[in-house]
Formats: C-alpha cells, sequence, structure tokens
C-alpha cells in the first residue's frame, strides 16, 4: 500500500511497483490508510511521514498492532532524518528520502518482503542463541543479539559503540550475514587508519588520470560494497569534506568518484564503529550533526568483557579449541582454576586481549591442559582499585597545568614506553594512531 499525499509522486511510486508485479493499493490521507489496511491483507506499506491529516509516524504503531508481520517503508523529506530515526524506532524496517528513484525504491521494497518473511516472534528463544561468531549467553549479550538481529531486518544505519576489542567489527558481520545482505560484499574502511587526504578516494574512489599519479581507475569503499554492507570504524575521524560528501551519499544513494563526470547509483548498507558513545560523539563536535542523525538510526552498544564475566568460560574454551588447530598444539582442557583466574581479571583490552593472553599461553607451554600458572599475572579487579587509589595521589603533580598540557605529557609518556611505535601507544590510550599524529604535527607548529 501507498500512502502519498502528492498525487503525483503516488502515480509514479505506484508505475514503478506494478511494473515490478505488485499488487498495490493507493491512499492520500493516514485516515484512508488505515481503512484499507484493514480491510486487505497488506504485507507493505510505502508511508510518507508528512500527511494532511495527522503524522504518518503514528500510524506505525497502529498498524503493527493490528498486523505485526507487516513492513514498513517510511518516506521523507526532511534531510535531518530525525523523524525517520522515530520511525525506525516505532517499528519501520527501513526509510527513504526523497526523491526517489525506480531502482533505490524497488531495492527498498525487495528489502522489506524479505524482511516480512523473517519477522520476529516466531521463536521465542532466538534472542538467547548467540549470533554469528559470537560466544556467550548472558544477559548483556542477548540484548545485543535481539538488537543486533532486529538491525539485520532492516536496511538502515547502524551506530555501534563501545570499548576497543569488544567486538564492533565481528556484530557488523553478523548483521549483514544474518540480514537480506548476507550474500553481497562486506567492505571495511577504517577511517582512523588513513590520512585525511587518502580518505576521499578510499571512499569515494577515482578515475585514471584524475590527479598525478592516479595511473588506473580506483573503485571506493562505497561502490565496493554495493549490494551489501559497508563498515566505517573509526567514523569520528572521518575529516569534514569527507562527512559532507557521505552525507550526500546516504541521502541520494549515489557516489560520484574523483574525476568522474556523472554519478552512480548504489545500493549499500552503512554500519559505522566508535568507542565513543552516541552522545559523547554529538557533543565532541567532531560530527556534523546531520550527518550524526543519518549514521545513528539503531545504536547498539557492545559491552566491556568485565560486564559480563560469566561468558570468559565459554569463550575461553572456544579459543582454546581454535588456537590448538591454529598452532597445531595438543589442548584438550582448560582447569577450572584457570578459568576462575580469568575472571578475576579486568581486562581492559576486552575479548580481544582475553584471546591474546590464551594464545600466548598455549604458545609458550605445552599441553595438553591449560592451567593457571601458565597464565600471566595481570591485576585482578581488586589489585586495580589499590592502583587507582595511589594514582590519586600522583594526580596532584598535574597541578597548575591546561588540560591541553596534561594531554601531551601523558601521549608523549605513553609513546616512550612504545619506544616510539604510535600505534601501540594509540591502542592503549584508546585512540585512533591518527588521533596522535595529527596532535604531535600541531605541537611541533606550536613549538
Amino acid at each position: 500500500m501507498l500512502i502519498e499525499d502528492i498525487g503525483s509522486l503516488r502515480a509514479i511510486y505506484d508505475a514503478y511497483l506494478r511494473a515490478a508485479g505488485f499488487v498495490t493499493h493507493s491512499a492520500e490521507t493516514a485516515a484512508e490508510g488505515l481503512a484499507i489496511f484493514r480491510s486487505h491483507p497488506i504485507r507493505m506499506v510505502l508511508l510518507d511521514l508528512m500527511l494532511p491529516d495527522r503524522d504518518g509516524d503514528t500510524l506505525i504503531a497502529e498498524m503493527l498492532e493490528l498486523r505485526p508481520r507487516t513492513a514498513i517503508i517510511v518516506v521523507t523529506a526532511d534531510r535531518s532524518a530525525d523523524r525517520a530515526v522515530r520511525a525506525m524506532h516505532a517499528g519501520a524496517v527501513d526509510f527513504l528520502v526523497k526523491p526517489i528513484d525506480e531502482t533505490r525504491l524497488n531495492a527498498a521494497i525487495e528489502r522489506a518482503r524479505s524482511s516480512s518473511l523473517q519477522a520476529p516472534g516466531e521463536n521465542p528463544h532466538e534472542s538467547k542463541a548467540p549470533l554469528g561468531e559470537f560466544i556467550g549467553t548472558s544477559p548483556r549479550m542477548q540484548m545485543v543479539y535481539e538488537r543486533a538481529r532486529s538491525a539485520a531486518r532492516s536496511s538502515a544505519p547502524v551506530y555501534l559503540w563501545g570499548e576497543s576489542g569488544t567486538g564492533k567489527e565481528l556484530c557488523a558481520h553478523a548483521i549483514h550475514s544474518s540480514g537480506t545482505r548476507g550474500s553481497g560484499p562486506f567492505v571495511t574502511l577504517d577511517c582512523g587508519s588513513l590520512p585525511a587526504d587518502r580518505l576521499d578516494s578510499e571512499l569515494f574512489g577515482h578515475h585514471s588520470g584524475a590527479f598525478p599519479g592516479a595511473l588506473h581507475d580506483k573503485p571506493g569503499a562505497v561502490a565496493m560494497a554495493d549490494g551489501g554492507t559497508l563498515l566505517l570504524d573509526n567514523v569520528c575521524e572521518l575529516p569534514m569534506p569527507a562527512q559532507i560528501k557521505l552525507l550526500r551519499f546516504l541521502e541520494t544513494g549515489q557516489v560520484k568518484p574523483y574525476g568522474a563526470t556523472e554519478p552512480v547509483t548504489v545500493d549499500v548498507r552503512v554500519i559505522s564503529a566508535s568507542a565513543n558513545t552516541p552522545e559523547e560523539t554529538l557533543a565532541s563536535g567532531k560530527m556534523r550533526e546531520d550527518l550524526y542523525y543519518r549514521l545513528n538510526v539503531l545504536s547498539i552498544e557492545m559491552p566491556p568483557l568485565r560486564s559480563h564475566g560469566e561468558d570468559i568460560g565459554p569463550i575461553a574454551r572456544m579459543a582454546l579449541d581454535r588456537f590448538a588447530a591454529e598452532e597445531n598444539r595438543c589442548y584438550t582442557e582448560i582447569t577450572d582454576e584457570a578459568i576462575r583466574k580469568l575472571e578475576r581479571m579486568p581486562w581492559p583490552g576486552n575479548v580481544r586481549q582475553l584471546m591474546n593472553v590464551l594464545r600466548a599461553a598455549m604458545v609458550m607451554h605445552d599441553g595438553p591442559v591449560l592451567r593457571a600458572e601458565m597464565l600471566p599475572d595481570i591485576p585482578t579487579v581488586s589489585a586495580q582499585t589499590d592502583i587507582a587509589e595511589a594514582g590519586a595521589t600522583t594526580v596532584s603533580t598535574f597541578e597548575g597545568m591546561t588540560l591541553a598540557e596534561i594531554e601531551r605529557l601523558v601521549i608523549e609518556a605513553a609513546i616512550e614506553r612504545h619506544d616510539g611505535s604510535i600505534p601501540r601507544a594509540a591502542n592503549e590510550l584508546g585512540v585512533a594512531p591518527s588521533t596522535i599524529y595529527r596532535k604531535r604535527e600541531s605541537w611541533s607548529a606550536q613549538d
């Protein structure tokens, strides 16, 4: 069903869908649309959010209450996408920004049709099972699985946030592979690992001869992800010029490689990831507000390992089997004492750190049993508290210094601890290497 008050647009959408073989019903008001919805077996709705008799987004809950498996696509001319975000939270499976061409509309309808066939609620235990390659069934992880499965049924942008090592890329891949785009490409671009002058080309591509050294056509990450998913890791490190072009792509579905004369239409689902919470991202001023609302349609927090310690045992046993095969080592068991030792550790590097510790222990010792004494003596949670209390005394050494001076002191000390390695220092501090490079450049200019 099409609910659109502008007659010319309603006729265009109807022609597009009838040409694709769909049986359609049309309405120009909310009241007329609801009456048709009640009397016909509607499975999908294309819903304009600006209707003359009431806001379209208030219809969503009412229609889903009547027919929960209906797939609703909202249409908006509001480029800030605030209302589309609210509609997605209310239960819509996708949204499109006007003007809408035939390719984008048909792609959205196909995704909506697949979504309606995979509707939730048929299996009451669905959210309890791990998703993708995740391990663990704690309540915190079940919340992740439930939100990720909901996201997989949509093609809306997703914002993943959490500390380094919590599995943001793993979650993005699980959303991709378990959704309607699973057969398409999954492309990752780390926005924090590339200099600003290369990001534009890496994202959107370039044509041969577009600039000195451009000897061949290069497809950007957006074009490479056509029909699939693009993960923008460390998205807060994206420079402002690239943010403007990314916003334009999200609004139009078109990308124009550097040096090209015409844009190309692509169908890409964007997932972004950051260590910052959505609120921190917006407050930092590092991202355009309109782009933020575009990327943060659906939000998933990846919890730190210390918040779901009951999953450490299952993760460790899985790692034992995997690393034994990869390293050709004879390990068949990990003792309960070793598991308890692992559970007492704070894991600031989260699952990534846990996996690295287990791999190192297996490489450095002989099996077949991984014992507690084979594990390193990482400070336990109680020991970390003692360290924090002692560290409070050292705060006095910063008295009289500005925040910028303290930041420089901490960063330079971390670089020195890692023998000049900026990537390792950045990993310790929980920032992107490009952040440290930029800060050191600014310090050099000031000096």
